[in-house]
């Protein structure tokens, strides 16, 4: 078998010379055809015209890395500023909190029994009995209805009606008593008396008195209501025992908030 000479077909090859004509030389077998690379520089060039590298311009580069910085530094400040809520937090919380001084009406109508045991001070209230008569005209007390309590050393007796200190001290004594009169006239009058019955010493020790007269207006068969009220501090001795005596209890006004009786150490 004849072996016969392959020819693989190439792309033709034009060859210009200084005339301008062209030549169309013989196919050439050892020819390889070549095709050209745009030099570096216009590489360089094409890049910048489409955008800069991976297609992002560096403006917008810049602004956006800018933004990423004030995104970082807000949340950098919301957490400075959270640190330090948190630590006046627990520094307010390790503050132990300064107790207020009790004022007399909170020793005296508001006792709160979430007191500590320390804050607790020496103090009563007593309000109006119905049936709240004993001998000798000295009225009898409920230490625990409405805003009744008795706080420290001193309590009730029920036997007579005495508040009884187991203190010695200055202590504000006070008593208010309400009085309507059926039958008013001119000439009706009352007394008002707090005293105290001390260990070794009698009579009893007469500590406020009040005297009212001529309250009523000058018809007679009117029903009139009238008040008193007795205040001060006063030194009491530990066992004491504070009374207090009305001269017409029977016209005392049938409420427990208008007549009570109590004491508080100063």
């Amino acid at each position: 078998m004849a072996h016969h000479e392959q020819n693989y077909p190439f792309p033709q090859v034009f060859l210009v010379d200084g005339g301008g004509g062209s030549q169309y030389p013989a196919n050439q077998s050892n020819l390889v055809p070549c095709w050209s690379f745009p030099p570096p520089q216009e590489r360089r060039r094409s890049q910048e015209r489409s955008g800069g590298c991976l297609g992002v311009r560096p403006g917008a580069a810049m602004l956006v890395l800018m933004l990423f910085l004030l995104v970082f530094a807000a949340l950098g400040f919301e957490a400075f500023q959270i640190y330090t809520l948190q630590r006046e937090l627990k520094e307010l919380r390790q503050v132990k909190p300064v107790s207020e001084p009790h004022s007399a009406q909170k020793q005296i109508g508001f006792s709160d029994p979430a007191w500590r045991q320390e804050d607790i001070r020496t103090a009563a209230h007593v309000t109006g009995r119905m049936d709240g008569v004993s001998q000798a005209h000295t009225l009898l007390w409920e230490p625990h209805a409405g805003r009744g309590f008795t706080l420290g050393a001193v309590a009730y007796r029920y036997q007579d009606g005495a508040l009884q200190v187991n203190e010695t001290g200055l202590y504000h004594i006070y008593s208010r008593v309400e009085l309507t009169l059926k039958d008013c006239s001119p000439e009706s009058s009352f007394l008002h008396v707090v005293f105290v019955r001390r260990a070794g010493r009698n009579p009893p020790l007469r500590l406020m008195e009040a005297y009212r007269a001529g309250f009523c207006s000058q018809r007679t068969g009117l029903s009139w209501t009238t008040e008193s009220y007795l205040g001060s501090a006063l030194q009491l001795q530990k066992l004491d025992r504070v009374y207090v005596n009305m001269s017409q209890p029977n016209d005392l006004r049938r409420v427990p908030y208008a007549n009570f009786f109590g004491l508080y150490k100063i």
